[in-house]
């Protein structure tokens, strides 16, 4: 899967909410009200990442947890990072 453009990703970005480009990947902080919720967020987004075959990085902090995306076997963001982070926000 080639690498998005500089526009391609920009074009994305824009249909995202809360998405914000970080380098070569793509970024969004959930915030829950304890750390229960935080967990049961993730517990949700580890079976869509598995059938994609496409791996977030995670970050958990009590209340918050980070995602983060990008393809790092093409150095890049492609159109399964975006595919991902949709899939991502309709777990919220």
């Amino acid at each position: 899967m080639p690498v998005l453009s500089d526009g391609e990703i920009d074009a994305r970005l824009q249909q995202r909410s809360g998405w914000e480009r970080d380098g070569d990947a793509i970024r969004r902080e959930f915030k829950f009200d304890d750390f229960v919720g935080s967990v049961e967020f993730l517990n949700r987004i580890v079976p869509v990442a598995e059938e994609m075959n496409h791996h977030p990085d995670l970050s958990i902090s009590w209340n918050r947890v980070v995602v983060s995306l990008s393809t790092h076997s093409q150095g890049g963001l492609t159109e399964d990072d975006f595919k991902l982070a949709e899939r991502i926000d309709s777990l919220v």
